[in-house]
């Protein structure tokens, strides 16, 4: 060695020498003497490997070379990357700017190599990808709210953005099932009714059904009193029960056009279908990339308080205000961390005596949060009974109170249910000696349930009270004619009350509490009272909770009302503007905040549930229950979903047998058994991709530990050299 090379470093300081390779790195107690295989044996990477040798084929354990894994990686990486580089852009990789010239290089040059024709292939490529890429950004100044949602998560974060995104997705896929319905269902019914085209209405008498079943009153002969306005307004009967607005208005059975007859109630079924369906689709493929970073996030708690530290801030936020509540929301996560990393040790800690203790009393405090779930299933029942048995009598026996008491009682009953049962849940949950990670996700949990589980509850105490008689036969039209002549009609005026009152009630908090609260808070603020009663949180999950509460009566509704998802979409329109006043102007975010891809996981999760809860008393309806013989397009067909096979009845011979072979068992088990296959496979290879992912981790670890290894090496070796 040279003496400059046998002092470490130049002249010009320590900084200027280029950092050695670990293989010219050879220490001991006279200096770099010692061959350099015994100092990679040091290494932590190296004492990893010798601990794994077995798995290493003996080709490879004969050799005396050590491969680093960062050297294999690369060398993998740019054979990976050099031989797809015809369909991925260099851009998308994580190198420097120098590796991705000298790619871009390895292109042209094998670019010269091609035909004209592979050439001329690769250039319309590049061109459509950079089209497609200006499309994609174009498109982005075209989205709803785009500066209102940014302004928002720059002064609250993304937590508190991406729940006004989730509105915003809530109002556009209302708009699209809005439109598939008019365009299926609404628009022949249009363009015929006024003349727009040369078509017609078929109607089809109906066929060995008594009179009796035909009979249709309507609840409201006339309009007298100028409540009697207001009333039909809020609970859908009257003039507007005569409307497009509900079921009942759709007594066609088809519409024939100069070539072809429009089947309306195929159509309708389809409609009701397809809406199902996009929804089902358009919530997984947007729930993807949040499961995804949820299937690969490690368990591994050293890990957990790195990311919160070094990872954990909001780069969007730019109040200060805000800024600082995200600081003790940092803290508070911590906080909760040390405290379940302290339940873990009480638990590990416990006796029996104490083992048993906890879980008699959760499995007591278990049974309360029965009990009250089922009083508030039963006071939901008993109040949709004596609605129903009520709501018969005419306007002007009654008062203006009480008639409108009892037409919205239901409604009234659930909305009592949603705020008092997570008050109780809360109090109970402190008992319970959970963590608090659990402990929230736990009330969740029991809050989504409580709310959902509210609307099944009284769509099959409506479908009870349609199947039932009491005093007579319901053999003559198979359910009960005399209370429900178009049982559907009135289910949908039940989702329409209940949409519109719940839009009260956000209304009406938030105008009547929130604004009076944060100006006794400001003005009052030497007030005790106030002090304790503090300002208005803008709480995450509740506001979620709220508004997959209202597209789930949307789903359920919008068979029994074609026209409720353009409410409901007007309604989400007029919602997110009024939660961006009053978060703008009355509340302060959550210390308990939602990081963004835990959120939008979430959201939709939520939202996945409450589609399936809808889609349950929707095909009880529609293949269980007759169809009303009075009204609806459905008047001749025992139940709605016998349309499909009179449809296919229709159909050509081979396509019949084609129709029946695909919903027969012998096609049903090996369809099954292949879903389940794949089903299997991709579990498994979800594993693999998990597994590799620790691994990597186990790399990235060991590859720190080198270089604190090396580090360290250093220090001693520019040691040793000054002394």
């Amino acid at each position: 060695m040279s003496e400059s090379g046998a002092s470490g470093f130049p002249p010009g300081g320590p900084s200027r020498q280029p950092l050695m390779h670990p293989e010219n790195l050879s220490l001991d107690s006279g200096g770099f003497s010692s061959p350099p295989v015994n100092f990679l044996q040091e290494l932590p990477s190296y004492q990893s490997t010798a601990r794994k040798r077995t798995n290493i084929p003996s080709r490879d354990k004969q050799s005396g070379t050590l491969l680093k894994p960062t050297d294999s990686y690369s060398f993998h990486l740019e054979e990976g990357i050099t031989e797809n580089l015809d369909s991925q852009s260099i851009r998308k990789y994580a190198l420097n700017i120098s590796e991705k010239r000298r790619l871009r290089d390895i292109q042209e040059t094998q670019m010269k190599y091609l035909s004209e024709w592979d050439q001329w292939k690769r250039y319309s490529s590049k061109s459509w990808k950079r089209f497609l890429e200006k499309a994609r950004e174009m498109t982005t100044h075209l989205e709803l709210w785009r500066e209102d949602i940014r302004s928002i998560g720059g002064k609250f974060g993304t937590g508190i953005q991406s729940y006004f995104s989730f509105l915003r997705f809530l109002v556009l896929l209302n708009l699209v099932i809005f439109l598939i319905i008019f365009m299926l269902v609404l628009l022949p019914i249009l363009l015929t009714e006024y003349r727009i085209t040369n078509s017609s209405f078929v109607l089809i008498p109906s066929k060995n059904t008594d009179v009796q079943c035909t009979l249709y009153p309507i609840s409201s002969s006339g309009l007298i009193y100028f409540y009697s306005y207001v009333i039909d307004l809020l609970s859908g009967t009257g003039f507007l029960e005569e409307t497009c607005l509900f079921y009942g208005h759709y007594t066609i059975d088809g519409v024939r056009f100069q070539n072809f007859t429009y089947d309306l109630p195929l159509a309708y079924l389809l409609s009701t279908i397809a809406y199902l369906a996009l929804s089902l689709l358009w919530i997984v493929k947007r729930s993807v990339e949040g499961f995804k970073i949820n299937l690969i996030r490690s368990e591994e708690h050293f890990q957990s308080y790195c990311n919160k530290i070094f990872a954990g801030w909001d780069f969007c936020i730019t109040n200060q205000s805000t800024a600082n509540l995200k600081h003790s929301s940092l803290r508070y996560e911590l906080r909760a961390d040390l405290e379940e990393e302290r339940i873990r040790q009480k638990i590990a800690e416990r006796t029996p005596e104490e083992t048993i203790r906890i879980y008699s009393l959760r499995l007591v405090l278990n049974c309360v949060v029965l009990a009250v779930l089922v009083a508030c299933f039963y006071a939901i029942y008993r109040a949709t009974i004596f609605s129903q048995e009520h709501m018969k009598k005419e306007i002007d026996k009654m008062v203006f109170g009480e008639n409108l008491l009892i037409l919205y009682l239901p409604s009234i009953v659930i909305t009592l249910a949603n705020f008092i049962t997570p008050v109780i849940f809360a109090r109970i949950i402190h008992y319970e000696d959970y963590s608090p990670g659990f402990e929230i996700r736990l009330t969740i949990l029991r809050c989504v349930f409580m709310r959902l589980a509210t609307i099944c509850v009284l769509v099959f105490t409506l479908g009870s009270k349609i199947t039932s008689c009491d005093n007579y036969s319901c053999e003559l039209c198979g359910y009960n004619q005399k209370l429900y002549p178009c049982w559907e009609t009135q289910v949908g005026q039940e989702m329409y009350k209940l949409m519109i009152f719940d839009f009260i009630i956000i209304l009406a908090v938030t105008l009547f509490v929130d604004f009076p609260r944060k100006l006794l808070v400001t003005h009052c603020s030497s007030w005790k009272l106030m002090k304790c009663w503090g300002q208005q949180e803008f709480a995450i999950p509740d506001n979620v909770l709220g508004i997959v509460y209202g597209q789930t009566i949307c789903w359920i509704g919008a068979f029994f009302s074609p026209l409720i998802p353009a409410i409901a979409t007007l309604k989400f329109i007029i919602i997110f503007y009024v939660k961006e006043m009053s978060l703008l102007y009355t509340c302060r975010p959550s210390p308990r905040q939602f990081r963004a891809s835990n959120s939008n996981f979430f959201f939709l999760l939520v939202l996945l549930i409450g589609l399936c809860l809808a889609i349950i008393p929707l095909t009880i309806s529609m293949a269980h229950i007759p169809s009303s013989k009075a009204c609806g397009p459905f008047t001749n067909f025992n139940t709605t979903w016998e349309v499909v096979p009179k449809t296919v009845s229709t159909f050509p011979g081979s396509l019949q047998s084609l129709v029946h072979g695909i919903t027969s068992e012998a096609f049903a088990v090996p369809f099954f058994m292949i879903i389940c296959l794949v089903m299997f496979y991709f579990i498994a290879l979800a594993g693999a991709h998990k597994r590799v992912v620790v691994q990597l981790r186990e790399q990235l670890s060991l590859e720190s530990r080198d270089k604190r290894y090396l580090i360290q090496k250093l220090t001693e070796a520019q040691r040793d050299v000054r002394n």
